[in-house]
């Protein structure tokens, strides 16, 4: 059985919990990610919850790029 992703909505705004599942890493990767600066979050004055915009998942994937620094031998 495949199972897919949900596509991400620019303009839908996700918890930290729903955008590490669509992005398909684990729940402490994705905070690491915000700390690191390479995700965009935001979080109400004196609240717990962060919240992530689908437009800023994808600027991430966006600037993400993988370079094939492996020579081949």
């Amino acid at each position: 059985m495949v199972s897919t992703k949900p596509a991400i909505e620019p303009n839908a705004v996700y918890s930290r919990e729903e955008a590490a599942q669509m992005l398909g890493v684990s729940l402490s990767t994705l905070k690491r990610m915000i700390a690191a600066g390479y995700l965009k979050a935001s979080k109400l004055d004196g609240g717990r919850r962060v919240f992530i915009r689908g437009a800023n998942i994808l600027t991430m994937l966006d600037k993400s790029t993988v370079s094939n620094n492996h020579k081949k031998r």
